[in-house]
């Protein structure tokens, strides 16, 4: 393990991985979403053999595959940097972390791979239900592979079913499905897709109403507009109510992330949830008695409501998470930060005691450390923390991307419930405004998943994996100047690869749909 290492060399580490992880989720949300509505249109065709809906099936397809090729690119480099920046991280963990990654390359890369290849050459090939088929498994494949991917990350929130083994220094696997099907993977699986669909369909139904203001392709448009905003409108409520579930994981398993959340440094009873709020930027530490807030609304008791299903229940803030003390579900009194520091340390010394006695031979002081160890284990983490404040995460940061990410939620429902009465009972190809909204719509969509992933990231530092891991125990020992010099060739790369991949669009958009 690291103890000491230079903090600019973490800061740039995380830098990194952050940028490729950015870039990444530009391609992804919009695979899932493109994959759902491409399948529905072509499932249409397969039912009345109107060639009109394979004709635009096969439009979205091909933008489908532009970003699906980009997508891949900067996910494998997201992938090897777990091994390059992140060597201690992969040693730790790896025996776990690595198993999802694994599955998710082997079953889902090759099941999209095999199919993806029907389904863009095989229309005059095979018959149309295999071509159907492939078209459905391909999307599947690309949600699969988003279900390992999320297995591994929720595990990092939330780690289970594992054991440390103090002969390898390594955290083991003892129960491949507690970390498969853990409440914070279900949650957090559901919420991603979701709104990847969500933004697929702001997509399409952005790109259509580009077609109607430049008044082409009007029947294309319109019949795409209407199945886009009904997979929006499901996907935008069924997110809202999955985001409830993750906010309730966040609030039982990672408290700290919920006060970020909330801005909220003294917990009470029946604590109530910021509907409106402005920090106060003068707010530098937990303790310095400057009230968090410049201006604030709030809904009386319902972050106790969300946070606990009880609307007079207990939510502890930040000081109180620090200072320990209050009473636990279990009845016990909650530990301080300083405390559990302490036992961290402890542990790591009766790490090195175990390491020593066993490589000279005494083995009934190699089984005593071994025992004090695991019992302190829990803590492990906490000795390379050397600030109790550290343990906050960046509040501002955190409180105003949840805010982002939820009033675009609420946006995104209202949206596709006004195109769609728009569509149906009304003429769209003459609403200007509407079309103007709907176009820029479209950003809005990355910006809400990109705000989602900030709040679940940020919110969990110092920790790569909760509560076992800081981010400063996990690097790579790396000389500083490397990785600040792969961070610029990556950010010159990917905004290459992006500049090509919007070029590409727009071009195939220009050309519009075949006749």
């Amino acid at each position: 393990m690291v103890e000491h290492i230079d903090t600019s060399l973490i800061d740039w580490s995380r830098a990194q991985f952050a940028l490729t992880a950015i870039y990444h989720w530009i391609f992804v949300p919009l695979t899932l979403g493109l994959a759902v509505i491409m399948g529905l249109m072509e499932t249409i065709y397969y039912r009345t053999g109107d060639a009109f809906w394979k004709r635009t099936a096969k439009f979205w397809m091909k933008l489908f595959g532009i970003n699906f090729a980009v997508g891949v690119a900067t996910g494998l480099i997201l992938e090897f940097e777990f091994g390059t920046n992140w060597s201690n991280y992969s040693w730790f963990v790896g025996d776990i972390f690595g198993a999802p990654l694994a599955i998710e390359g082997i079953l889902a890369f090759f099941m999209e791979a095999t199919f993806i290849a029907v389904m863009f050459f095989g229309w005059n090939k095979v018959s149309r239900g295999f071509h159907l088929a492939s078209t459905w498994l391909t999307g599947l494949g690309a949600t699969i592979s988003a279900w390992w991917i999320l297995v591994a990350n929720a595990w990092m929130q939330y780690p289970v079913g594992m054991e440390f083994n103090p002969d390898t220094a390594r955290n083991e696997m003892v129960d491949f499905l507690a970390v498969a099907t853990s409440p914070m993977a279900v949650n957090k699986f559901f919420h991603t897709v979701l709104s990847g669909w969500v933004l697929g369909a702001v997509f399409v139904v952005g790109v259509s109403c580009w077609y109607l203001w430049k008044k082409r392709d009007k029947q294309f448009s319109l019949a795409s507009v209407k199945v886009a905003a009904w997979v929006g409108l499901v996907a935008a409520v069924l997110s809202a109510w999955t985001g409830d579930g993750s906010a309730y994981q966040v609030a039982q398993k990672q408290p700290m992330k919920l006060a970020a959340m909330e801005g909220y440094y003294d917990g009470q009873k029946g604590a109530g949830l910021v509907a409106v709020g402005v920090l106060n930027p003068a707010k530098q530490a937990p303790d310095d008695g400057i009230d968090p807030f410049l201006m604030r609304i709030e809904i009386p008791k319902m972050l106790s409501l969300l946070g606990e299903r009880d609307a007079d229940a207990f939510v502890p803030g930040i000081n109180d998470l620090l200072n320990g003390g209050y009473t636990l579900k279990d009845g016990t009194k909650a530990l301080s930060a300083q405390d559990k520091m302490e036992m961290g340390r402890l542990a790591i010394a009766l790490f090195a005691d175990y390491r020593a006695a066993k490589a000279e031979g005494r083995e009934a002081d190699a089984e005593e450390a071994k025992a004090l160890l695991l019992e302190n284990m829990d803590y492990f983490g906490y000795g390379y923390i050397k600030d109790v404040n550290d343990l906050v995460p960046n509040v501002p940061l955190t409180f105003y991307m949840f805010r982002i990410m939820v009033i675009l939620g609420g946006y995104f429902i209202l949206f596709f419930l006004v195109i769609l009465f728009v569509a149906y009972k009304r003429d769209l190809s003459r609403m200007r405004w509407l079309q103007w909204v709907a176009m820029w719509t479209i950003p809005l969509g990355y910006i809400a998943g990109q705000a989602g992933w900030t709040v679940a990231e940020c919110g969990r530092q110092p920790w790569a994996i909760q509560d076992m891991l800081p981010v400063s125990a996990a690097i790579s020992k790396l000389e500083v100047g490397s990785v600040q010099t792969t961070f610029f060739l990556f950010l010159l790369l990917f905004t290459i690869l992006l500049i090509a991949e919007i070029g590409i669009l727009l071009k195939a958009i220009r050309k519009g749909v075949e006749q």
